[in-house]
């Protein structure tokens, strides 16, 4: 099947999502999705913030979709045609999920171990509004322990239910969901009881905001004063594929977590025992550093950057038949010694 999306066509299987069709294509024109999760299967159409607009449904029915779409769960069809960033409607629409998602956020991004790598700021960065419309109180809730590592800042969450369907995906008895209807929704235990399992710690690397904390990283540093490296090791876990990010401040394992691809999906899930007790070098094969997965705060002028020349071309009139001063200026044409005493 043939789709277009802003003008760029690609051939998709059957069964292919517009995101997913977006991602094969990649660029600005891909979608944000804080809720869908390629790795988990039943996730998307709940956060509506990679809203679309199909201006053509297909060959056989080529009348626009009088509305704009989930692109996370609308399939392709034969001939497709979609607005994504080339869409006033798609933008508008996308502030004012990006203000919705932002009425109950509390301004946490200076104390929030999650700055830096945070989706919900990047999509404030591109949609949000300076000023907020919103005058009522904000919900509130206490952080929670939900685990001997994990803690809970309700606060912070957007309701994306990644951690809860990671639950149910990799675990064998979850013990936590939303909870309440409405604008009294959130995620608890209900039962007070703690999530212990050797793969919880996942929903902390799928959580899109900072809402899951590890607490053996909790305030020790921010991500982008920490070097990422590929690490791996020998885990005799059924399950965990072994292979790790290792967080490094000088010599020392601040956190650990799974290998990220470009749009801050884990590559694969790891263990409790890999991510929260092995901080230690010597328990890792370090294999050298990682490449950041994708534009943000902590890779801004950071050596894996493709970095163009800069050039400073003096103009010749200002220093007219004074070459050699205008050589100086430019410093590129004029080898560097301590010796010159002229």
């Amino acid at each position: 099947m043939k789709v277009t999306i802003d003008g760029q066509s690609i051939d998709v299987e059957p069964g292919t999502t517009i995101l997913q069709a977006a991602r094969m294509i990649g660029g600005d024109l891909v979608p944000p999705a804080m809720c869908y999760y390629s790795k988990l299967k039943g996730s998307g159409g709940k956060c509506r913030c990679c809203l679309v607009e199909v201006s053509k449904g297909s060959e056989a029915d080529p009348r626009p979709m009088p509305k704009l779409m989930a692109s996370c769960v609308t399939g392709c069809m034969d001939g497709m045609e979609v607005n994504s960033k080339s869409s006033a409607r798609v933008t508008e629409a996308r502030k004012s999920v990006t203000e919705f998602l932002l009425i109950n956020h509390p301004l946490d991004c200076p104390i929030c171990d999650q700055a830096g790598e945070c989706d919900l700021q990047n999509l404030s960065f591109e949609h949000g509004n300076p000023k907020s419309r919103f005058i009522e109180e904000k919900r509130t809730f206490e952080p929670e322990d939900i685990g001997p590592n994990i803690q809970l800042h309700m606060n912070r969450c957007i309701l994306c239910q990644r951690c809860v369907q990671v639950a149910d995906q990799l675990t064998d008895n979850r013990v936590h969901g939303v909870l309440d209807r409405g604008d009294h929704a959130n995620i608890s235990t209900g039962i007070s009881k703690a999530i212990d399992n050797e793969f919880s710690g996942n929903m902390i690397d799928v959580c899109p905001v900072g809402a899951l904390t590890d607490k053996t990283f909790r305030f020790k540093s921010r991500v982008w004063f920490n070097k990422p490296y590929n690490a791996h090791r020998e885990c005799t876990t059924p399950g965990c594929c072994g292979k790790t990010t290792v967080w490094m401040f000088g010599g020392e394992i601040q956190r650990v977590t799974g290998r990220k691809d470009e749009y801050h999906e884990v590559e694969e899930f790891i263990c409790n025992s890999c991510r929260f007790d092995h901080k230690n070098v010597n328990d890792w094969v370090i294999e050298g550093p990682r490449e950041f997965e994708k534009d943000s705060v902590i890779n801004q002028n950071n050596y894996t950057q493709k970095l163009e020349k800069v050039e400073i071309d003096t103009e010749k009139n200002i220093l007219l038949g004074r070459d050699i001063d205008r050589k100086k200026i430019s410093m590129a044409a004029i080898p560097l010694t301590t010796n010159d005493k002229k």
